[in-house]
């Protein structure tokens, strides 16, 4: 029986609650150091979360990291924000995530993550699986490919009708085969006693039995897709979520642990990413083009990279945003101030905008001037503190990007007229 302990971002969890155990504690201390400490802040007998949500599952206690931005709202509202931002982002299946929609008061993310595997593996099986060639090395009955001389007399001194060569074999042992193999494993590991494991074990029984290899990030890195193998693609990302999530070394053998966690800053900046991207697609918003991550030389090696930069086509204006998962007290930090200055001054923007999760009532803006001595040139930049509603009545909003374009966009336009 999985036992299930729900929390938000920047919560406490301590030994002793709801079932938190101090193997538990221990486990989650040895994933955070494989980490750099990046998950959580290791407390007396208890972790602190950061900003990375998601679920972490340690044999038989499943942990449940929920996003929360606004600390007044209440915790059911965003009980399921995390699964329609990953699928706004493309980073979970349509037919998944609206299945784990209607059973959103007892959804578990990893199990999301699963079925989404087994019905990509699923379809595979049943468009047939795909062979490859590749190299066999042993002894067999009729001569064929290279003889290896030196194991040749090693293994077949006595059996003259034997050959050791290396030969070419077409068949369905290949790696990308050993990845899904391999990442079925680990499934099998974490799915005993829940509504997946009948699947999972049809699919386990219909898959060949190939070769079980050690997998690492660099190897699933190699690893290129032509028009023969393209249909392989999702399911290869998913195995590798898995794969990369699995934490062997860290169990030693004692407990199965798998963690997918995503870091809100990364998400939130991609969300706004694809619903202004969605929106400037749109006949009215055809004249600009949008960029996530635009970077420009700044020293060396080093450049300054903004999270967005919007450009109109037609005037050459650039607007700068710099998304923040984080709700600041009555003004932005001076960390924060400064990014949107150098952007301001290297991009030539003169909008820049600090986008945050809030409401709008908190809205600033304010006015600086650049002057560069050598070309003798002064610009003057609006910066603005822009605060969008990302949850309405339980569910996320889906016109943030419509709202953007209104408040920072269209209304600066219109001021130019």
């Amino acid at each position: 029986m999985i036992k299930t302990i729900d929390r938000y971002e920047h919560d406490c969890l301590y030994i002793g609650q709801d079932g938190f155990q101090k193997v538990h504690w221990e486990a989650m201390v040895k994933l955070n150091v494989v980490h750099e400490g990046a998950y959580f802040d290791v407390l007396h007998n208890g972790i602190k979360f950061k900003q990375f949500v998601g679920v972490l599952q340690i044999e038989n206690l499943l942990l449940q990291i929920h996003p929360k931005a606004d600390k007044d709202d209440t915790d059911s509202a965003w009980r399921g924000v995390l699964l329609e931002m990953l699928k706004a982002c493309g980073k979970i299946g349509a037919q998944t995530a609206g299945d784990a929609n209607v059973k959103r008061q007892n959804f578990n993310l990893l199990e999301v993550y699963f079925e989404d595997f087994l019905l990509k593996v699923e379809k595979l099986l049943h468009n047939g699986l795909i062979k490859q060639y590749r190299r066999k090395s042993g002894n067999v009955k009729a001569l064929k490919g290279k003889l290896v001389f030196n194991q040749n007399i090693r293994h077949n001194l006595v059996h003259k009708e034997r050959f050791y060569t290396t030969h070419q074999v077409y068949d369905k042992d290949h790696f990308l085969h050993q990845v899904l193999a391999l990442a079925l494993d680990i499934m099998g590991k974490f799915t005993r006693g829940s509504r997946l494991n009948d699947r999972w074990r049809r699919i386990q029984l219909a898959f060949p039995d190939v070769k079980r290899i050690k997998v690492t990030a660099k190897s699933l890195e190699k690893i290129v897709f032509n028009r023969k193998t393209m249909p392989y693609k999702r399911a290869f990302e998913l195995a590798r979520l898995i794969i990369l999530n699995y934490s062997p070394d860290i169990n030693k053998g004692t407990k199965n642990m798998i963690s997918l966690l995503f870091d809100m800053n990364q998400l939130w900046e991609e969300y706004v990413y694809v619903q202004l991207k969605k929106e400037l697609e749109s006949s009215a918003n055809s004249n600009f083009n949008i960029q996530a991550q635009a970077n420009k030389s700044f020293w060396k090696f080093n450049s300054l990279k903004p999270d967005i930069v919007i450009s109109d086509k037609g005037n050459g204006r650039n607007f700068v945003i710099d998304t923040k998962w984080k709700r600041p007290s009555y003004s932005a930090s001076i960390q924060d101030l400064r990014q949107v200055y150098a952007y301001a001054r290297f991009w030539k923007a003169e909008n820049v905008m600090l986008l945050y999760p809030g409401n709008s009532e908190q809205n600033q803006s304010g006015v600086f001037e650049t002057i560069d001595d050598i070309q003798g040139e002064k610009n003057r930049h609006k910066a603005y503190m822009r605060f969008v509603k990302v949850v309405e009545d339980g569910r996320l909003k889906n016109n943030i990007g419509n709202k953007i374009i209104e408040a920072f966009i269209n209304s600066n336009l219109q001021n130019t007229v």
